[in-house]
């Protein structure tokens, strides 16, 4: 008897529509973000986003997959041991940092935030990636987020609708507004980074106009993040940059690095696109040690501030979320009460600085050295895994037909590593952070790919 149609875990009798039925929450997740956080918040003061929600539904529906499979005599997806302890060591220091601050119950609110965002997000997207094709997809899904995200930008800038910067609303935030002005510059970054990437090391059966096409795209995005005025996220992007054509050799690199030289300056300063804000931004990168603007003296007080609460309570910190609580008693008096936030929609107001601008910093003040040693030692495992997966598939070994999304992976992950000595986790646009470190994890920890190959399933 002919065997009939074939059903995904989920029962779909639509055998190409349930192929899909794992990654699409992951996709949906990034795609929310196109959408403004004003009008997709869910606590109506911007805290929780549809994005947010559909981070929690993208959890639940990789844990209803899991159990189905296991009853349907499926084994499906798995986390192997090293995934465990990469993911797990941070839960467990999350734990003990919230049990041990001096005030649980308000700790606790910043425990479920960081297992959300290091944990149980990133753990999830690593079970729904199933092979190259899938990573792909979320990879386009970041791409399209930043072209939107920039696109808004460049209207933003050169309309006069943006953000306020010196006195005019110039800056390109996209559809996150004056309160998050990172956010966009995240995301195009994110966008920038992936289809760098991809242009560099394009899939083996990919066609022609993938490679031109993806340098383009990256070449675009230059415009809208030299907009955002966001000095951490040049940094980290230039840095992130420089490592992918670093891993694809001089022969690739140096072309590749001198057109997108090229298109820069012809496209911001060629064009004029906001070429005197940007080299006082640009300069003023240089000048922090000299005579820094207050953004800089503020950052520097805030940094002060949690190594002193360091100092204080070294082991577990002053508990998730304490930051702000024991600011004013570590802060120095060069500290202003707040930043001027305007523009793009939002009357001028203060906006209280509640965190050091510093990821380490912040898990350092707030976890001690519990928190600190488990997150940023399980990223470093991710970093140190992913690279060799990239320099064993460059090498023709397991993955090869995979790399690129090794490339995107590796590139993501550390363009989050450098940006968080500038930020920290904040507004809508962290939940994509999330799912990069699920991405980077699929690539890092993931058999699936290893043995990933070209339009099917590793298993």
């Amino acid at each position: 008897m002919p065997a009939g149609p074939r059903t995904s875990v989920l029962g779909s009798p639509f055998p190409r529509l349930g192929r899909y039925e794992p990654v699409v929450p992951v996709v949906v997740t990034v795609l929310l973000l196109c959408a403004p956080a004003d009008r997709t918040s869910l606590d109506g003061q911007g805290g929780v986003t549809l994005a947010d929600a559909a981070s929690g539904a993208l959890v639940v529906w990789c844990v209803l997959r899991l159990v189905r499979g296991r009853r349907g005599g499926d084994a499906g997806p798995a986390l192997t041991r090293r995934a465990v302890l990469v993911l797990g060591g941070p839960a467990a220091a999350f734990a003990v940092a919230t049990i041990a601050s001096a005030d649980p119950a308000a700790s606790l609110p910043g425990f479920v935030r960081y297992l959300q965002l290091f944990v149980l997000v990133p753990g999830a997207v690593l079970l729904s990636l199933r092979d190259a094709r899938d990573a792909r997809l979320v990879c386009a899904a970041v791409v399209v987020l930043a072209l939107v995200q920039g696109t808004v930008g460049v209207v933003q800038s050169a309309t006069g609708t943006g953000a306020s910067y010196r006195g005019e609303n110039v800056r390109a935030v996209g559809t996150f507004g004056a309160l998050d002005v990172m956010g966009m510059s995240t995301v195009v970054s994110y966008g920038l980074v992936a289809t760098l990437a991809l242009g560099l090391n394009p899939p083996a059966a990919a066609p022609r106009w993938l490679r031109p096409g993806a340098l383009g795209c990256a070449v675009v995005l230059l415009v809208p993040l030299a907009l955002s005025y966001s000095r951490g996220a040049w940094i980290a992007t230039a840095a992130a940059c420089l490592l992918l054509l670093a891993l694809r050799g001089a022969r690739t690199a140096v072309p590749a690095l001198a057109a997108l030289a090229a298109a820069g300056v012809v496209l911001v300063g060629g064009l004029s696109v906001g070429s005197q804000q940007l080299a006082e931004r640009a300069r003023s990168i240089t000048e922090v040690s000299s005579s820094p603007d207050q953004s800089v003296t503020d950052r520097y007080s805030l940094w002060s501030a949690a190594v002193g609460m360091w100092r204080e309570a070294p082991a577990t910190g002053v508990g998730p979320k304490g930051f702000p609580a024991h600011r004013d008693a570590h802060a120095s008096l060069a500290l202003s009460s707040g930043s001027d936030t305007a523009g793009a929609g939002v009357r001028f107001q203060r906006e209280p600085l509640l965190s050091p601008h510093n990821m380490y910093l912040l898990v350092l003040s707030e976890q001690g050295l519990v928190g600190a040693v488990a997150l940023v030692g399980s990223w470093a495992a991710l970093m140190v895994c992913g690279l060799r997966r990239v320099r064993t598939a460059h090498r023709g070994g397991p993955g090869a037909r995979a790399a690129d999304c090794g490339m995107v992976a590796v590139g993501l992950l550390a363009w989050q590593g450098i940006d968080f000595l500038y930020g920290d986790i904040g507004g809508p646009s962290t939940v994509l952070t999330a799912v990069v470190l699920g991405l980077a994890a699929w690539w890092a920890l993931s058999p699936a790919a290893e043995g990933a190959v070209d339009g099917g399933s590793a298993r």
